[in-house]
């Protein structure tokens, strides 16, 4: 669980602040706000309750301070846009509107700890952070500050103040405004003065906005998963057993993107308007995005065949469920009393099996996340054993293979345990092994010889790689090494793409678009391309490619590469004078003696459909085969006793559907499953069939839209119509 938090934003929005400088595009407000909104949309984007926020602007034209104290003197041109609360998407909004730069250059940016002082409920449980944006260009009352540092020291934790300037000075970067006129000069002492008095940050803002582009990393509090014993032996018959206090904690773990929910948008406001997903900002579901969208509440309906009413379902109330198990066709049933048995009875333990030498351990064995185990808090004892136990394993250079039952009656787990040794802890690595069931034991032919049928080994094939295409790969690999392409500070070769450098380009841009959508609600605006940071090891680096060129023409040599023609889909309605000939030229069908018609054949009736349309490209022919098609499926169904030959019915339909809408003849089918629609509700095949047409109709096999081929004639509309 997150601590509390309070921070209270402290915006310059003074005549100054509106003005484009330096060449940029936007004012130094817009700027500005860049920063702003990310840290804030990131905050309300965790849903917390506990993360209390506060607008304050300084040098605005009006005097509002929200009845947190009276406007006397020295306290004009202040005005709080939002009391210390929990923000929500709509108080983005509303504060998008009130932030704007001011006709003013009055006002103080230092007088505001009595805004905020009293507003953020018991100081002792909350962090508190004041986050101070200006320009530096308005002017200072510096009679107080002395008291207002000591007063914000004086808390416990003290008030954190983070000031980043609008063009200040940075000595790190080398970065100095020229043409900086005196004031903002005096100014931007005394303010760093102020903020390395009080023990914050003092910074530019350029610096941070370019810090936004670094993904930040949720910090999570560990909570243990398993609290218990290690044990070495058995300790309940015998005496000669090892037992240590061990807790359990996550090491690596998969870091998941938010995910939408499902909303509706309101039909009685009069139009679409704002109708972006933002329903990831808040995790109360109850709550309407924005005003815009309605949160959508999920039903559960069992349903199963009304006895009688064929074809018709009925509903089942949750209660009446029978627990039970597929065995082949059917189902088990089991009841809950019974249940019981299939559960085992364990108890919550960590038992060692066995030990395997680590140079015998496969490294495709573990196959779940990694968890950290430590002794248990504040047990010098435990701590003692532990380590001793982790030495051991460590210098024997072996892991430990243990039984592992997280809670009362779980299933148990086979883990591996790695002993892991840094100079500032101490720790066993465990991975959940698998059972003898998860393995997947299949067989591939080798990739250097081939084997045949008496058993001979060829190793010179057409399909083997020689000594040349071998000798080219591996100068490839050497030369597209990345182990240390990169360079540190003093140009020294590092490792490139480091673990701790590379970032989830999922997860990221989910939350990077999120807090985007949640500022900017005109659906018409481009979104903003992917920071650099998430896309620099999506592809290797150019120079490196430029510079492989050599070895790869090398290896495109040897390998014999060449140009794959692209592969046409579909048949469509081109003539088979017109289809991919064999290099050869011959008639491969005038060898094979292969008819130019193919009758359909009932006991063979989708292969022979398939081949009487393969054979021919003239449309008679092919409505002569849909017709022959159609006349066998209306002969399956009629002479079906019950539902016993509508499977073959169905896959007949099927394939016929596929076929005629590859072939663009949308309409063959469209005439045929109207006239069978009719037959099988009138009872014109054997009698009721209203089964069979239910069957049809809940496998989609309905009219060939235009959607799904462009040359019918039938809008989807009227497709969906039809199964009605």
């Amino acid at each position: 669980m997150a601590g509390k938090e309070a921070t209270a934003y402290i915006l310059d929005l003074g005549e100054s602040m509106g003005e484009k400088r330096h060449g940029r595009d936007v004012s130094d407000l817009e700027w500005a706000m860049e920063y702003v909104w990310d840290k804030i949309t990131t905050t309300v984007a965790t849903g917390r309750k506990t993360a209390l926020m506060s607008v304050i602007g300084v040098r605005t034209d009006d005097s509002d301070l929200a009845g947190v104290m009276p406007v006397d003197e020295g306290y004009e041109n202040i005005t709080v846009f939002s009391p210390m609360k929990q923000w929500l998407l709509p108080d983005i909004r509303l504060l998008q509107n009130k932030v704007k730069p001011s006709k003013t250059s009055s006002g103080d940016v230092q007088q505001i700890d009595a805004a905020t002082t009293g507003t953020t409920g018991k100081p002792l449980k909350y962090d508190r952070r004041i986050i101070i944006v200006t320009d530096g260009r308005g002017s200072l009352d510096t009679g107080d500050l002395d008291a207002i540092t000591s007063k914000l020291k004086d808390y416990d934790p003290p008030v954190e103040v983070v000031l980043l300037g609008v063009d200040f000075d940075d000595p790190d970067s080398g970065y100095k405004e020229e043409d900086k006129d005196e004031i903002k000069q005096e100014n931007e002492s005394v303010l760093k003065e102020f903020v390395e008095a009080c023990g914050g940050n003092f910074g530019t803002l350029s610096e941070a906005i370019e810090q936004l582009a670094i993904p930040r990393i949720k910090e999570t509090r560990p909570t243990p998963s398993y609290r218990g014993t290690l044990t070495l032996g058995d300790s309940a018959n015998y005496e000669a057993t090892i037992t240590i206090d061990v807790e359990r904690y996550p090491c690596t773990m998969v870091a998941k993107p938010p995910t939408a929910s499902s909303f509706v948008v309101r039909t009685d406001l009069g139009g679409i308007g704002e109708t972006q997903s933002t329903n990831t900002m808040i995790a109360d579901e109850d709550v309407p995005m924005d005003g815009q969208l309605s949160a959508v509440r999920n039903q559960r309906v069992y349903q199963v065949d009304n006895p009688d009413e064929p074809g018709e379902k009925m509903n089942v109330e949750p209660d009446d469920l029978e627990r039970g198990f597929e065995y082949g066709r059917t189902a088990v049933h089991i009841s809950e009393s019974d249940a019981n048995v299939v559960k085992l009875e364990n108890d919550p333990s960590m038992q060692i099996v066995g030990f395997i030498q680590a140079e015998k351990f496969e490294r495709y064995l573990p196959m779940s996340r990694t968890n950290f185990l430590v002794p248990q808090k504040t047990n010098a004892q435990a701590q003692l054993a532990l380590s001793s136990f982790i030495h051991a394993l460590y210098e024997a250079e072996c892991y430990a293979i243990a039984r592992l039952v997280v809670k009362q009656d779980k299933a148990p787990l086979m883990i591996v345990m790695v002993p892991h040794i840094t100079p500032t802890y101490e720790a066993l690595v465990e991975a959940e092994m698998p059972f003898e069931e998860d393995m997947r034991r299949y067989k591939f032919p080798p990739l250097d010889k081939k084997l045949t049928v008496s058993g001979k080994t060829i190793t010179e094939h057409k399909d083997l790689p020689n000594a040349e295409l071998t000798q080219a790969m591996s100068d490839y690999v050497d030369a597209m090494d990345l182990s240390e392409y990169d360079r540190d500070e003093e140009g020294e070769p590092v490792e490139y793409a480091k673990i701790e450098d590379s970032y989830s380009p999922l997860l990221h841009r989910v939350n990077q678009i999120i807090r985007w959508r949640a500022t900017h609600s005109d659906p018409t605006l481009p979104l903003p391309d992917p920071p650099q940071i998430l896309t620099r090891f999506s592809a290797p680096p150019a120079d490196l490619l430029q510079q492989t060129e050599k070895q790869l023409a090398a290896l495109s040599r040897a390998a014999d590469v060449k140009k794959v023609p692209p592969k046409t889909k579909g048949r469509g309605k081109r003539d088979r004078a017109d289809r991919d000939k064999p290099l050869s030229g011959l008639d491969i069908d005038a060898l094979l003696g292969n008819p130019k018609r193919v009758k359909i054949d009932p006991s063979n009736l989708v292969p022979s459909f398939k081949q009487a349309l393969a054979a021919t490209d003239d449309l008679e022919a092919i409505q002569e085969a849909a017709d022959a098609m159609a006349s066998q499926i209306r002969t399956l169904v009629r002479s079906s006793v019950g539902d016993s030959a509508y499977g073959r019915a169905l896959e007949a339909l099927r394939v016929m559907r596929d076929e005629l809408t590859e072939l663009e003849e949308p309409e063959i089918w469209n005439n045929f499953v109207r006239e069978l629609k009719s037959e099988l509700l009138d009872g014109k095949l054997g009698g009721d069939r209203r089964e069979m047409w239910w069957r049809v109709r809940g496998s989609k096999y309905g009219l060939i839209d235009r959607k799904r081929c462009f040359a019918s004639d039938v809008m989807e509309e009227e497709a969906v119509q039809f199964f009605k």
